[in-house]
């Protein structure tokens, strides 16, 4: 099975990776490129369910709960990458703060689609699909965890 194929899930299936394996022995899913951005979010679990219906994304590995009721690590495959999630643990550095100061961008070759299915789910325009400078077709949305997403395509050729 390829790093991709890890995670799919045939129609009516839960995206949701099946947690019956003991944490300690399981093996981790394969990291996905080399940049990995791990957000801290007020609901991680909430906010994977979204980013399946939003994004497309793939859950492929999750913690269980702590005593809490946190989730320290949840791995989703979002187009073709890995992005990590976990609720905030103040007590073990900063306390969680408004996501600012960064977005992530998704690259895909049909935006209309890509898009339509983000503004579906809940995400807010921040800036609507225009023909930016560069020559490809890009747009901003905010989801509601305050995490900004852009999406870039290039122009199609008539």
């Amino acid at each position: 099975m390829s790093v991709l194929e890890a995670g799919q899930h045939g129609p009516g299936s839960s995206n949701r990776m099946e947690n019956d394996m003991d944490t300690q022995t399981q093996q981790p899913a394969p990291v996905l490129n080399g940049l990995l951005p791990y957000l801290q979010v007020d609901g991680a679990a909430k906010a994977s369910e979204f980013y399946q219906r939003a994004f497309g994304a793939k859950e492929v590995g999750r913690h269980p709960l702590d005593e809490q009721g946190r989730t320290m690590h949840i791995h989703l495959y979002v187009n073709g990458s890995s992005l990590m999630l976990a609720d905030a643990y103040p007590e073990y550095g900063h306390p969680l703060e408004k996501p600012q100061a960064f977005t992530l961008t998704l690259t895909v070759d049909d935006i209309d689609a890509w898009w339509d299915r983000a503004v579906a789910a809940g995400t807010e325009v921040v800036m609507p699909i225009e023909v930016m400078f560069w020559g490809d077709r890009y747009g901003q949305l905010r989801d509601p965890f305050g995490v900004l997403w852009a999406m870039n395509s290039p122009v199609k050729a008539s």
